[in-house]
């Protein structure tokens, strides 16, 4: 495997299971023994996550499709 793709394993698993394990910190924050919320703190918290997680999707896509678009006369 080449360097670039190495290094990208290591970053990218590394950031995922950071991801994965702020969600299930986040996550914690609805037992309602600990804690009060309303309807209208999760919807908020929830598109938050959904833009970021949206505009990362679309980073991805528009890389993969660079990678596509060969110049050719």
């Amino acid at each position: 495997m080449n360097e670039k793709r190495l290094r990208f394993e290591k970053v990218a698993g590394s950031r995922v299971n950071k991801v994965r394990d702020a969600i299930e910190k986040l996550e914690k924050c609805s037992n309602t023994y600990n804690y009060e919320y309303y309807p209208e703190d999760v919807k908020k918290m929830l598109a938050v996550i959904k833009t970021k997680f949206d505009e990362m999707k679309l980073s991805y896509s528009r890389g993969l499709s660079k990678n596509k678009q060969n110049f050719k006369f």
